[in-house]
C-alpha cells in the first residue's frame, strides 16, 4: 500500500504463508515434492537451490500459474478456491524473464498491475491510476511515467516491473530470480527498494535467488531445494555451510562471517594442479 493514495487504507494488511505438501508435475516429470513451509506476516524467506530444483515451479504454484497438489494459503484463504481478482489481491508476482513492451510507457507498464481488477469491459479509474501515479512518485521512478519502456536501462526497467506488481497492494509478494540481469550495482538498488517497503508495509516475501550471498543479506530464512526437495533450511548462518554447498552445488567455497551477521560465500577455484599431479605415475 501506497501512502496517501485516495481510497486506500496507510498500509497492507499483513498476511502470512503456508504451503503443505505442495508438488508439481510437468507430465510424468516429478519437478517438486512434498514442499513444506509457513512464513509469519512480515518475514522473507530466501529459496536457494541449483539450476532444476524447483524454485521457480514453487514461485509460479504460488501465483497459480501451474497445476500442484497440496495446499498454499494466504492467511485462512486457500489459494486453491480463489477466483483471479482475489488471488491478484493476496499475491504479487515479480517473474524471472518478465515481457516488457519497448514502447509502453513506464506508467501504462505499471499500471498493467491494476488489469486483474478491470472487468472484461471495463477501463482503469482514477483511483487506479492515482494509485499507479504514487507508487511511481514513492518509488522515485515519476521521471520515467511517460519515457517507453525501451528507452531505459535494465536497472529502470526492473524498477518498474517491482512498480506493477506493488500496485496490486497484495500483502504477499514473490520474487523469482528479481536481479538476474542486473550488474551488481543495480541488483542491491532492487534489492534495497523491497526491503524497504517490506519494512514499511509488512509484505511477506518469498524470492529466489542465485547469488547466495545477497539471498542471506536480505533473507530471514533460507531453505536450500535440490532435486524438487527441501534439504536444508534455517538461520543464513545454519544453511550456508561449505560442506552444504558442496553436497549440493559440487562447488568449492569459503563462507565469511562478517560482525555485522552478514555471511558472505566467496567461491574458490579447483587446484587443477595438484589434480594433475596426484594423476602422475611419476609423482
Amino acid at each position: 500500500m501506497i501512502e496517501g493514495a485516495p481510497g486506500h487504507d496507510a498500509h497492507v494488511a499483513q498476511m502470512s504463508l503456508t504451503l503443505e505438501a505442495v508438488g508439481v508435475r510437468y507430465g510424468r516429470t516429478e519437478v517438486l515434492r512434498n514442499f513444506d513451509g509457513h512464513l509469519a506476516a512480515g518475514e522473507w524467506l530466501g529459496l536457494i537451490g541449483p539450476n532444476g530444483a524447483g524454485k521457480s515451479s514453487l514461485l509460479r504454484a504460488i501465483v497459480g500459474l501451474v497445476a500442484y497438489s497440496g495446499s498454499i494459503r494466504v492467511g485462512d484463504e486457500d489459494l486453491a478456491t480463489l477466483g483471479r481478482h482475489r488471488r491478484a489481491g493476496l499475491v504479487a508476482y515479480v517473474p524471472q524473464d518478465p515481457v516488457v513492451p519497448s514502447d509502453m510507457t513506464g506508467f501504462d507498464y505499471a499500471l498493467l498491475g491494476r488489469s486483474p481488477f478491470i472487468g472484461y469491459f471495463g477501463s482503469e479509474s482514477r483511483t487506479d491510476r492515482r494509485l499507479v501515479a504514487d507508487t511511481l512518485e514513492r518509488l522515485g521512478l515519476a521521471s520515467f511515467a511517460d519515457r517507453p519502456m525501451g528507452t531505459l536501462s535494465g536497472g529502470e526497467r526492473q524498477r518498474l516491473v517491482i512498480a506493477r506488481a506493488l500496485v496490486t497492494e497484495a500483502p504477499v509478494l514473490v520474487l523469482d530470480e528479481p536481479t538476474s540481469a542486473l550488474d551488481i550495482g543495480h541488483q542491491q538498488q532492487a534489492l534495497e527498494l523491497v526491503a524497504s517497503l517490506r519494512a514499511e508495509h509488512g509484505l511477506t516475501v518469498i524470492a529466489a535467488m542465485h547469488d547466495l550471498t545477497l539471498a542471506g543479506m536480505y533473507s530471514d530464512r533460507l531453505m536450500l531445494l535440490h532435486e524438487g526437495v527441501a534439504v536444508a533450511s534455517g538461520s543464513v548462518a545454519e544453511v550456508l555451510r561449505p560442506e552444504t554447498l558442496a553436497e549440493f552445488y559440487g562447488v568449492r567455497v569459503t563462507v565469511h562471517h562478517d560482525p555485522d551477521g552478514t555471511v558472505v560465500v566467496i567461491p574458490r577455484r579447483h587446484d587443477l594442479g595438484a589434480d594433475l599431479r596426484v594423476g602422475d605415475p611419476g609423482s
